[in-house]
């Protein structure tokens, strides 16, 4: 009888020690939920109004604007205009052409509108700097910093927006048809991040090679 005792008492400490320990390990989980994401700029994470991973993906997004915009920071027009040679497209082409990516990935994602469907109003605003080359090199001329600002806040803001509409399952959701290959949400904006990255360092260099412009550390 004893034995019987002893072990039934071992069963019920076993329980409680088990419930005590699944108890501790719950608790942090309740804490992190419910303490507000750090969202300084240089800390990448959930961001307040977003779903976990979309808001992680926006604070990448969002840093990755920064570094764009800190080394064209106080540039003329002429400077935004500058052509190294003929081959080469301006910054300002450049600023416009993020905007112009960002928007057809909007459209895309968030509208579900295929590649080939943009409409001659799409068309009109946004191919021009989506696809550069000589036309945009005549035309794409004149406008000052602040333009360029602007068409990239504008079509931020609007990124913003729709993606605090949505989830993380419809980020993490597969287009099994993606010219490159089966691609989920996230790598498709995470695309538009790098995408900028990429750009950002053909800023850099036109702007090493402007004319009297100051050498920086970019």
């Amino acid at each position: 009888m004893n034995k019987d005792l002893n072990r039934r008492n071992f069963v019920k400490q076993a329980a409680a020690f088990t419930t005590g320990v699944a108890g501790l390990s719950i608790l942090p989980q309740i804490s992190v939920a419910n303490e507000m994401p750090d969202e300084r700029p240089n800390v990448f994470g959930p961001r307040d109004g977003y779903s976990p991973e979309i808001g992680s993906l926006v604070s990448m997004m969002d840093w990755m604007r920064s570094v764009i915009l800190g080394p064209v920071k106080g540039m003329t027009v002429e400077q935004l205009d500058y052509l190294h040679d003929d081959k080469a497209n301006s910054i300002g082409s450049m600023l416009l052409h993020l905007a112009a990516t960002e928007r057809y990935y909007q459209l895309h994602t968030f509208d579900g509108m295929k590649w080939d469907s943009w409409n001659e109003s799409i068309k009109k605003q946004w191919d021009l700097p989506m696809n550069l080359g000589a036309e945009a090199r005549a035309k794409l001329k004149g406008n000052n910093l602040d333009y360029y600002i602007n068409a990239l806040a504008e079509v931020r803001e609007n990124t913003h927006k729709e993606l605090r509409k949505r989830d993380d399952k419809w980020l993490m959701s597969v287009d099994e048809k993606w010219f490159w290959g089966p691609t989920n949400n996230y790598c498709k904006w995470f695309h538009v991040i790098e995408h900028e990255s990429n750009h950002n360092g053909q800023i850099k260099f036109i702007k090493s090679r402007i004319p009297g412009i100051k050498a920086s550390n970019d």
